[in-house]
């Protein structure tokens, strides 16, 4: 008797977090960890992955003009880049991780259900920055959890895997669905993937804060070279930009050029699954080659892919055009990340680098926007992002110098 009325004041005293702890878990360091942390670390930025399926949704259903569209989707990826900030700086505050994310992922949840329900264009913006803010904090807790895993370079490669395969599904299917059932369709999308990582999160491992004693054996190195580091950033700013700049409004490009909106779903859906073998290429010349010469060849790859748009209206140059954009967009980015990271031995430039990324995914489609509603043509855009991606070419001397120090 005295027994279960132990188990019942236990039972009563279930917080949440212990309700969590108490799933069985994975193995801490096995596959099937490293695929729950990736989605945990996507979950928050899944809509980029499908931002062209958003734009076209809220241009076509909605009757947004594209500078409106960027608008949106300039405030969603810059309140990512917010809460990305504010979580690097309390996650060392943040115990009970599991906890944060059960409620970031809850938050985010009723966010994209109050964009549906209330389906004011005038709240979209309000509304996909606090979004934008929950799903930034989510992939910083997530990314902070993967770096005392002990399976970041396996869980790194999954993240990618994840993010391409639900892009590439998005973009196959959704534009259908928006057809047949509506202009929100894209946020059912974002919610049926946060339910999935909210079911998977229990099973995760603690992974808990290291202590304040191995805290305290982190080195920083202060001696960092700003001027390199400087270029770095806004290299990879700048390839962000002009990369989103297209992509964000890829189906409104492919239409201009007189492409059916099926041909356009599918070109990107093959052309996401192609892609994931840019990021695998990287993790294999990453860790065989110097930084400089392989990034050398991916930003011209990537300058004659951009340049191909401009002949979007021939079908195969489009398909080539999107997967040699796509491989190298997956190919650059860690490159670029991975030369911020260098620069000093605590980490603190690679977060830099992490928001100088964010900023570029943000104003790329904000520029396209207020372009394209200004008057300016498609052609004209893809000369601008090739004149924009010739800035990253600076970078090269910057991963020379790291070759150089790391040889």
């Amino acid at each position: 008797m005295s027994n279960n009325a132990e188990s019942l004041a236990n039972d009563a005293g279930t917080t949440p977090q212990k309700a969590i702890e108490n799933f069985p878990h994975a193995a801490p360091q096995g596959w099937i960890a490293s695929l729950l942390l990736a989605f945990l670390s996507s979950a928050g930025l899944y809509y980029v992955n499908i931002f062209p399926v958003i734009v076209n949704s809220l241009m076509t259903g909605a009757g947004l003009s594209a500078a409106q569209a960027g608008e949106i989707t300039f405030a969603n990826t810059m309140g990512a880049v917010i809460g990305a900030f504010l979580i690097s700086i309390l996650v060392k505050k943040i115990p009970q991780w599991k906890l944060a994310a059960f409620v970031l992922l809850l938050c985010s949840i009723g966010m994209d259900l109050l964009t549906i329900v209330l389906a004011n264009l005038e709240l979209l913006i309000p509304l996909r920055l606090v979004h934008g803010m929950l799903g930034g904090a989510l992939v910083g807790l997530g990314f902070a959890v993967i770096a005392r895993s002990g399976i970041a370079g396996r869980t790194y490669s999954m993240v990618l895997l994840v993010q391409y395969i639900g892009g590439a599904l998005g973009l196959r299917f959704l534009p259908e669905l928006v057809a047949l059932y509506g202009t929100y369709v894209p946020f059912f999308a974002l919610i049926t993937f946060s339910l999935v990582t909210l079911a998977m999160l229990p099973f995760l491992a603690d992974y808990p804060l290291p202590s304040i004693e191995e805290q305290k054996k982190a080195v920083f190195n202060a001696k960092v070279a700003l001027a390199p580091m400087l270029i770095t950033l806004v290299a990879l700013f700048c390839f962000q930009l002009s990369n989103m700049a297209l992509f964000a409004f890829i189906f409104d490009l492919g239409k201009s050029f007189g492409l059916p909106l099926t041909f356009i779903s599918q070109t990107l859906f093959w052309a996401n699954l192609v892609a994931i073998g840019g990021a695998a290429l990287a993790a294999y010349t990453g860790q065989r080659f110097a930084l400089a010469p392989p990034l050398a060849i991916a930003l011209l790859v990537t300058l004659v892919g951009l340049a191909m748009f401009i002949f979007s209206d021939l079908k195969p140059v489009f398909v080539a055009a999107n997967i040699i954009t796509g491989i190298t967009w997956a190919f650059c980015v860690p490159y670029f990340l991975t030369m911020a990271s260098r620069f000093d031995a605590a980490g603190q430039m690679g977060a830099f680098g992490g928001f100088a990324s964010k900023t570029g995914l943000a104003c790329g489609p904000l520029a396209a926007g207020y372009f394209i509603s200004a008057g300016g043509s498609y052609t004209q855009l893809i000369a601008i992002t090739c004149g924009i991606l010739v800035v990253c070419l600076a970078a090269l001397p910057a991963a020379s110098r790291l070759d150089r120090a790391a040889g």
